[in-house]
């Protein structure tokens, strides 16, 4: 058998010192019955395939082009089973969402307007190497196997990613290398004559970009970003010639589909001269609503002019939709003009005038955040939520990030456009919208030290007119700062739209400020920029032109920044840094124990770890690291446990006269141990037991003290090896009436001990050594007894001094330990004062 007639061909890149990396452009393998199949290798190791196929015959009822781009993640790519319970890929993800929208953005304008045939692209990722992404790979992917079909198409498109790191631009960067970037964009465009013109772009500054910029790297600033894209036409001139290379090969002639336009000459010329000046009336509207329904009144009015007047030239039920595409298209014409002639939009302002602004911060209770942000009548309601650490996004993709703090989701319902529709799973628009204003506050968010929490932030579209994505940034900044969240500086959000047109045979460009809905719908560029008062942190571009001039470009970049710091300064008006964090709000403090501690601050099954949390109703989370991570729903909450932690993992040898209340852990048959924290124990001796019952003897500890009975206790004695010895705590005055009841009992034993020996006359003096050393051995109560009586004296000399100084009544003893009990209570009651 013959096998498969395979052609190939090559594209270096060549990134000076970071080195080259190798595009091969391979078909004929696989996918034959595809119209058209395409394999782009990056460096041998990271390959998709991407297949292109179109329906036999138009969807004549659709009045837009049903193309649908998927990208297909296989785990196997990177080695992997999938985790599900059936072990095979579900959903698709949100990285593969985001790349089906990068290939779709540059591709579709070039297809043939009017076209109606379903066309899908899938992006199949076989392999990937594990430092490597495949998205921008697929963009090319994508192109050539739909430039190698028979579908109308107006290709090659090369797409890269460009990042700037250590002050150079380096084309596909490794995931390793884009961590010293301080910019990274995503740039697609085609060779147009000698020029390349940029179709798209997404871009932002990485998560540690402010740190690397602190350590020397280039911010990137208007300036710096314009230099990016020009960096980027090489590299997309040399991936388009290699594809069409093999598109001269391979390629297939281009097939007749049917093309369903949306008017046709006559009748635009035709609504042209009946429409007159009457756009007048509308141009000038402010009220998005309001304009909407002159323009709608005047469409009905202009087609029941040309289809019912006597002798009209065109029928009101085949040509209705028809004219009515004809006026739009009309009032698209005349609005552009309008701008370019006059420098005045459709709703009476200048090129670079930013509509009314309303901002407010706290506008919901209980919350841990909260925003609203408003510009003309775009509105967004921002909410910010905290918690642990753990509660962070966990990733099953193919990239080597597993894990993502901040969350950044956008909403946007039907009724924001006074409209209905479905609700409920997020579309690939919104997926991508909340993608956007992510990466905008991503490089200003506190690290994980500094701020230890997982951060969902939730965007909720109230009303849209134009750029509900960076209405977005600016209410998540607003909610962010409401929480407490220590932004590194606060970000705002702008889109820029365009107009152009040739005027006595030269191009002119108008640059606009804060577009419109219809703005982005009629002009020639939706150019979304997001940043800092210093520099840009994201940005997005999609045009309809062929291509953008540099410096027209530049200049959008400058007249953007000049908004941006407008806007920032109103928001700051609103909140001038971060708020006190909510009483709602999670607690979480850090500790740093020794990573061989880890296993001890877990203990058995989880025992030790449990047990901390159980008593002080925190939550904690240990990172291989020895960071741990403690949250609560209240500072002492958190304290307590992190003292716990602390007492385990990094010990300390408590002091002399600190008091704790601790738990009987043991008992034995000369005391019990005392747990007085998790991991330190000490020693109550039986000598200190009896004191609990007024120093009455006791045969065995069980009496008085059993396992998990509670007792306070103060430390009396820390020997070289940290052995712990306790004494009991008690009430002074309880204790001392027991004091006077033992030296009664005492007394009355004394008196008939001296009776019995007077009667029984003068012993030896070894008898009496022997009887000395017995009650000496066997005694012990009566020697405890004399203790209490003169504890007792010193209780009732020292309740007027203490009780003055200490809330606790706090119990002396005889001698010297009478001494050290003083300076203890002098002690805590500093340490008392200090908290």
């Amino acid at each position: 058998m013959e096998g498969p007639n395979i052609h190939s061909v090559e594209a270096v890149i060549d990134n000076g010192d970071f080195g080259k990396r190798t595009i091969r452009f391979e078909t004929g393998l696989l996918a034959q019955q595809a119209s058209g199949s395409a394999l782009a290798y990056l460096d041998g190791e990271t390959t998709v395939l991407s297949a292109t196929t179109a329906s036999k015959s138009p969807k004549e009822h659709f009045d837009f082009f049903p193309l649908t781009v998927d990208v297909e993640e296989r785990q196997y790519a990177a080695g992997r089973i999938p985790g599900s319970f059936f072990r095979r890929e579900g959903r698709p993800s949100t990285d593969a969402i985001l790349a089906c929208r990068i290939i779709d953005r540059p591709l579709r304008p070039l297809f043939k307007k009017g076209m109606r045939n379903e066309v899908q692209i899938v992006a199949t990722v076989l392999t990937v190497a594990p430092d490597d992404a495949y998205d921008v790979l697929a963009i090319n992917a994508a192109s050539l196997s739909t430039s190698l079909s028979d579908l109308p198409f107006s290709g090659p498109v090369g797409g890269t990613r460009i990042a700037l790191i250590d002050g150079q631009w380096v084309a596909f960067p490794r995931y390793s290398e884009n961590a010293r970037a301080t910019f990274s964009m995503d740039i697609a465009g085609r060779v147009v004559g000698d020029d390349v013109a940029i179709t798209t772009i997404e871009a932002q500054a990485p998560e540690n970009a402010e740190e690397n910029i602190a350590s020397g790297g280039i911010a990137p600033t208007e300036e710096i970003v314009s230099q990016g894209i020009e960096a980027a036409k090489p590299v997309i001139r040399t991936l388009c010639e290699a594809q069409q290379q093999l598109i001269n090969e391979c390629g297939k002639e281009t097939a007749e589909y049917p093309i369903f336009p949306d008017y046709t000459e006559e009748q635009y010329q035709a609504v042209s001269t009946q429409i007159g000046d009457r756009f007048n009336t509308i141009l000038g509207i402010v009220d998005k609503q309001e304009r909407d329904e002159a323009l709608n009144e005047l469409t009905d009015q202009i087609v029941s002019e040309l289809t019912e007047a006597e002798g009209a030239a065109f029928d009101a039920e085949d040509d209705a939709d028809s004219l009515a595409a004809a006026v739009n298209a009309n009032f698209k014409s005349v609005m552009r003009e309008h701008v370019l002639t006059e420098n005045v939009r459709m709703d009476g302002r200048g090129p670079a005038d930013i509509r009314s602004i309303y901002a407010q911060v706290g506008v919901l209770p209980r919350v841990h955040g909260s925003a609203i942000f408003q510009r003309g009548e775009t509105q967004v309601l921002g909410v910010t939520t905290l918690n642990m650490l753990k509660m962070e996004q966990q990733l099953d993709n193919l990239s080597p990030i597993k894990a993502k703090r901040y969350m950044h989701h956008y909403n946007f319902p039907p009724y924001s456009t006074g409209e209905t529709g479905r609700v409920g799973s997020p579309k690939r628009r919104e997926i991508g919208h909340g993608h956007l204003a992510e990466m905008a506050l991503e490089s200003q968010l506190p690290g994980r030290e500094e701020f230890p929490y997982a951060i969902r932030q939730v965007s909720e579209t109230m009303g849209s007119n134009g750029s509900s994505s960076m209405a977005s940034v600016c209410a998540s900044t607003l909610a962010l700062l409401n929480a407490g969240v220590p932004l590194k500086a606060p970000v705002a959000g702008i889109a820029m739209g365009l107009i152009s047109a040739q005027i006595d045979g030269e191009a002119k460009f108008v640059a606009l400020t804060d577009i419109l809905g219809a703005e982005d719908a009629l002009g020639d560029m939706d150019f979304k920029v997001a940043g800092t008062r210093n520099y840009i942190t994201a940005l997005q571009l999609d045009t309809k032109l062929d291509g953008i001039p540099g410096d027209v470009l530049s200049a959008a970049l400058d007249q953007a920044r000049d908004a941006r710091i407008a806007i920032l300064d109103l928001m700051h008006e609103a909140i001038d840094g971060p708020d006190e964090m909510a009483p709602t709000a999670p607690r979480i403090i850090t500790v740093q124990i020794p990573a061989d501690k880890i296993g001890e601050v877990i203990g058995p099954k989880g025992k030790m770890i449990n047990q901390i949390q159980d008593d002080t109703g925190a939550e904690i989370t240990i990172e291989e690291d020895g960071t741990v991570f403690i949250g609560a729903t209240d500072g002492p909450s958190a304290e307590a446990a992190r003292d716990q932690v602390n007492a385990i993992a990094n010990p300390q040898l408590p002091e002399v006269g600190e008091r704790y209340v601790g738990t009987v852990v043991k008992t034995t048959s000369f005391g019990a141990f005392i747990s007085l924290t998790p991991g330190r124990d000490g020693l109550l001796h039986i000598s200190q037991i009896r004191r609990l019952v007024g120093g009455k003897r006791i045969e065995q500890v069980e009496d008085v003290l059993n396992v998990g009975d509670k007792v306070e206790v103060e430390i009396t004695e820390v020997d070289d090896r940290g052995k712990i010895s306790l004494s009991v705590t008690a009430d002074d005055e309880a204790e001392a009436e027991n004091a006077e009841a033992s030296q009664n009992d005492d007394a009355e034993d004394s008196n008939e001990s001296h009776a019995r020996r007077e009667s029984r006359g003068k012993r030896s003096g070894r008898s009496r050594t022997r009887k000395h050393s017995n009650r000496s051995e066997d005694s012990a109560d009566s020697t405890d007894s004399s203790e209490s009586a003169e504890s007792a004296q010193s209780a009732d000399e020292a309740d007027e001094d203490e009780n003055s100084d200490s809330d606790r009544p706090t119990r002396g003893s005889r001698g010297s330990r009478g001494s050290r009990g003083g300076r203890r209570r002098r002690r805590t009651r500093t340490n008392s004062d200090e908290n």
